[in-house]
């Protein structure tokens, strides 16, 4: 098994022995960390024919002028509930790393009663309450005076897909204008194959500039802008077959 949930022996001694579970305030628990001794006193009053009231009084040197000092304890009951403390212990081991580290787990007791701590209202927990009112009435961001602007944020002046077209057009460097004959050969061939192009078809095919290829369809082409060949590009009338044309031309003896 893993060292995370390895079993270990458990050390049941004080199972028998009570304790109490009591929850308290995080301003409380902050200065109990800090504290290196004694955190205050427990008082317990008990009335004949009464439930026993608990109070508790931090030390005077714990708390400060807006820090409640008085708290009272809040009875629960944990008649539905089995609640134990466990603690857990880890000794180091020699510094040659011959003995490793043990770890120790301990039952401390189980909970016979559960409270709640609450702070008395005095003085001291008025003061608290208005601290904090002050401090959730001040705005998260505040307006200030700046002697020259400040430049937070840039924009990108280039981003990443900009940058990968612009080396792209670079290496396939600029479209230059072939000869008009030599485009119009290609044409011709390309439409001896098919009856029918698109722009970009054609544009592959040629490799020229869309607005020169244009030129130059518009003179040997038509423009279908009707299906079911819409947006599609066919040679005109005069320009079709025309292979056929000039092997009957050459057979024609009163032919220029």
């Amino acid at each position: 098994m893993s060292s995370s949930h390895a079993e270990k022996d458990l050390d049941n001694t004080n199972c028998s022995r009570g304790v109490w579970l009591v929850k308290i305030p995080k301003y409380m628990k902050d200065k109990w960390v800090e504290c290196p001794g004694d955190v205050g006193k427990l008082r317990i009053n008990k009335a004949p024919g009464k439930v026993p009231t608990v109070t508790f009084k931090s030390a005077e040197n714990l708390m400060d002028s807006k820090t409640p000092r008085e708290h009272k304890f809040i009875l629960h009951s944990v008649k539905e509930q089995t609640l134990g403390v466990f603690s857990h212990t880890v000794s180091s081991g020699s510094s040659d790393a011959v003995v490793p580290e043990t770890e120790k787990l301990f039952m401390e007791g189980q909970v016979i009663q559960k409270f709640e701590c609450q702070p008395v209202v005095d003085t001291y927990y008025l003061n608290q309450k208005r601290e904090a009112v002050k401090k959730a009435a001040q705005p998260c961001r505040q307006s200030m005076f700046i002697s020259r602007p400040v430049t937070v944020y840039r924009p990108i002046a280039a981003h990443k897909h900009t940058i990968e077209v612009e080396e792209r057009k670079k290496a396939e460097g600029k479209k230059a204008r072939d000869d008009k004959d030599k485009v119009m050969e290609m044409l011709f061939a390309a439409f001896e194959k098919h009856q029918y192009y698109n722009i970009k078809d054609l544009q592959k095919i040629t490799r020229q500039p869309i607005t020169y290829l244009k030129e130059i369809l518009n003179e040997v082409c038509d423009y279908n802008v009707k299906n079911p060949h819409r947006n599609m590009w066919e040679l005109k009338p005069e320009y079709r077959h025309y292979k056929a044309d000039e092997v009957e031309a050459a057979d024609d003896p009163n032919s220029d």
